[in-house]
Formats: structure tokens, C-alpha cells, sequence
């Protein structure tokens, strides 16, 4: 399988879609799994916006060759980042306004982890702000299930 992977920026912006970086490619990126089905990325942390939980967007593919149509995802989702880590990544500078619109927020009332308050969504976060942090999901992924599509900002 292949995993796509994307997120904002420390502004909240997406790279392909924001206003003002619509012409720019970043914070996306393409893994292949590896035998056990897991994949790594490597990045920054991802602003809390204005209404969004601080989050980062994937979307599965059967084979590498699938990548290139969204049409062919056959799983789409995002993962929830906790709240104390999400906290002490804020507290560095350049976070600043993703502090006052945490402040505003739950995963309950999150458009999107509101279902199930991000039970399913949540990641295993383990570091620090000094060395980096690994975050963590297991998704089941069934490959027998049709593209779904779309997921992907526009």
C-alpha cells in the first residue's frame, strides 16, 4: 500500500490550497509500506486553525501505481494529536495563535473528531519538544473495500 500524508503549516495554511501558497508543495509527502504495513514520515507540527483540532489528513492507496488519481484511495482519515503534547509544541515560539484557537476548541465539538470525541483518531504520542516527537496509529485498512475518493484540499 501507499499512504499520502499532509498537513498545514505553523500558520495554518496547506500548501496547494491556502491563499498564498497555492503555487507552493509542502508538508505532503508519499510513503510506501513496508512489509508490516507501516509507513514514516517525517515533519513539522501542524497549526491549530481556527475551528480544527490540530490534526494531520491521510489517505491510503493499494500500490504505488495508485497514487496519482484521488479517485483510487480506498481509505481516507485524519489523526488527532493529543492535547498535552499539542500544548507544549504551542508554547514555542511561532505558535502563538494556535494557543488562542486551541483555547476555543475540544475534540468533542471538532467537525470532525466530534463523532467520537477522536477515540478512533487519536495518535500515541511519544518525545519531546528538544528531540522530536513520534506519533503513532494503527489504522486498519480494508483492501478490499472500493476507492472512495476525494479527501484531499482542493
Amino acid at each position: 500500500m501507499a499512504v499520502y500524508v499532509w498537513h498545514c503549516d505553523r500558520e495554518g495554511r496547506y500548501s496547494l490550497y491556502s491563499e498564498g501558497a497555492q503555487d507552493q508543495n509542502y508538508l505532503r509527502g508519499v510513503q510506501i509500506a513496508d512489509a508490516s504495513g507501516k509507513v514514516r514520515f517525517t515533519s513539522i507540527f501542524p497549526a491549530c486553525y481556527t475551528g480544527r483540532w490540530p490534526h494531520v489528513h491521510f489517505e491510503v492507496y493499494p500500490d504505488q501505481a495508485s497514487i496519482t488519481d484521488a479517485g483510487n484511495a480506498i481509505a481516507t482519515s485524519q489523526v488527532a494529536l493529543p492535547e498535552d503534547v499539542s500544548g507544549q509544541v504551542y508554547a514555542q515560539s511561532g505558535y502563538e495563535q494556535s494557543v488562542a484557537n486551541m483555547s476555543r476548541l475540544s475534540l468533542d465539538s471538532d467537525n470532525v473528531f466530534g463523532d467520537d470525541g477522536g477515540a478512533s483518531q487519536l495518535a500515541t504520542v511519544t518525545g519531546g519538544v528538544t528531540d522530536g516527537y513520534t506519533v503513532s496509529l494503527t489504522v486498519g485498512v480494508d483492501t478490499t473495500t472500493a476507492p472512495t475518493g476525494g479527501g484531499r484540499p482542493r
